[in-house]
Order: C-alpha cells, then sequence, then structure tokens
C-alpha cells in the first residue's frame, strides 16, 4: 500500500483517542478505530493486525488505571488471563488462514440479545451479586471462547465479558468493566504477536494511534472510577447498540 499523509495520520491519531476513550468506559472501541483503518485502504487482515497494536497501549493503560483504583481482583485473573492468551492464539492463527464473515450473522443476535437483556434489567450491574460459578471456572471456559473470538474477529468482546462478569461472576458493571480490560489487553498482546509473525502490522500507524489509544483511555477510565454503575450501564447500551448497526451495515448493507 502507498505511505500514508499526515492529513491520514492525524485521522488515524484521532480515532485512536476516541476509541480508546469509548473502549475504556463500554468497550467497543474497535467500532471507531478499524473502520478508520480500513478507510485508508488496507488490506483487512493487515488493518486487524494494526488495530491489535493500537488497541494493545489503551487496553493496558485502562488496565493499570483500573488497578490502582483497587476495582480488579488480581489474585482471581491468572486463570482467565491463561486461557485468553491460548483462546486468542488459536483465534488469530486461525483468522489468517479463513474469513471470519461467517460468524457475522451470530454475533449479531448475541449482541441483540445482550442489547435487549441489559436495556430490561435496570438494576442490572448495579451492585455485587453471589457468583453462580466458581472464579477458576468461568475464568477457563470465557477465556477460551471470548480469547478465540478476540483473536478471530473481535467487535464485541469487551461487550460479552462485561455481561459474563455481571451475570455470573456478579460484579457490579463498574468492576465488571475494570476486569475487561486485563482480558482484552491479554488477547490483544497474543494477537499482535501472531499478527507480527504474519507480517500483517502497519506500525508506524498503530504506534500513532496507540498514543491517541493511551490518551482516550486514560480519560475515559478516570470517568468510570469517578462515575457509577448507572452512567456505565448507559454507555454500555449505546456503544452495544453502535456495534450492532456497525455490523448490521458491514454484513448487509455494504455487500
Amino acid at each position: 500500500m502507498e505511505p500514508l499523509t499526515s492529513s491520514t495520520l492525524f485521522l488515524l491519531w484521532l480515532a485512536g483517542l476516541f476509541s480508546g476513550f469509548v473502549d475504556a468506559i463500554a468497550g467497543g472501541g474497535g467500532i471507531i478505530s478499524l473502520p478508520a483503518l480500513l478507510a485508508t485502504g488496507m488490506p483487512p487482515h493487515l488493518a486487524l493486525g494494526t488495530n491489535k497494536l493500537q488497541g494493545t497501549f489503551g487496553s493496558l493503560t485502562a488496565a493499570v488505571n483500573y488497578s490502582r483504583k483497587g476495582l480488579v481482583n488480581l489474585r482471581e485473573i491468572p486463570t482467565g488471563v491463561v486461557f485468553t492468551a491460548i483462546g486468542a492464539l488459536i483465534g488469530t492463527v486461525t483468522v489468517q488462514v479463513l474469513s471470519p464473515d461467517f460468524l457475522r450473522h451470530i454475533i449479531l443476535i448475541l449482541l441483540a440479545g445482550v442489547f435487549l437483556y441489559t436495556l430490561f434489567s435496570p438494576e442490572l450491574g448495579k451492585l455485587d451479586r453471589l457468583p453462580s460459578m466458581a472464579a477458576p471456572a468461568f475464568f477457563g471456559c470465557a477465556g477460551l471462547v471470548l480469547g478465540f473470538y478476540d483473536g478471530f474477529f473481535g467487535p464485541g468482546t469487551g461487550s460479552f465479558w462485561a455481561i459474563a462478569l455481571v451475570m455470573v461472576l456478579g460484579l457490579n458493571l463498574k468492576k465488571a468493566t475494570a476486569h475487561t480490560k486485563i482480558f482484552n489487553f491479554t488477547s490483544n498482546v497474543v494477537a499482535l504477536g501472531a499478527f507480527f509473525f504474519g507480517h500483517n502490522v502497519v506500525v508506524s500507524a498503530g504506534l500513532l494511534m496507540g498514543a491517541g489509544q493511551m490518551l482516550g483511555a486514560f480519560l475515559g477510565s478516570r470517568l468510570v472510577i469517578q462515575k457509577g454503575t448507572g452512567f456505565v450501564r448507559v454507555f454500555f447500551l449505546v456503544v452495544v447498540a453502535a456495534t450492532i448497526v456497525r455490523l448490521a451495515y458491514t454484513t448487509y448493507a455494504a455487500q
């Protein structure tokens, strides 16, 4: 592909900033960053790899900020980190061989279910509840499945993690969002390594967007820390709805 112009690089930085802000609050920043990369003319696999590079900066920044504020139970998550890494590696290797198109229809249905369930459950995620599954078992299963999905396709991963943490482990939505960033960072790093190995990363664009991601993630995570779960819930619903619209458009209208 041709070298990116300075104006294009600035727009990518801006996309990274907004993507990091959105992702730190409710996940789903990829609905901003990935289309921005594709709009430059990058082939899909190259855009996916570059997106993982820039997303790593944002997820790390948000994870560190949330952990410092005590919103993450670091003793419970090693199992989730390990299985997320395994799943992400398998998913990323697979996507460089196969097309993720067949997943689009299923993911749209699942995201619609998440949206409707959250919308009509106003008390969901307001307070901590007793878990319905032991944490190691949950993190093993969810890490493997969602890690694979994030490495293979990606859109909506943060939403699936958050709703699973709320429904199964009983976390409030603020804590669930904080834990999600740990697993997002894990799958991003592993997927990034696989994309690097496959020569599917534009480093200059990824680093520039990563700088924007760090600023956006810091601002977004600070906002979550200061606000209550009600704010996170509203933002979560908006992001899930936007993800559904974006996926529906690329799946049906754009073809």
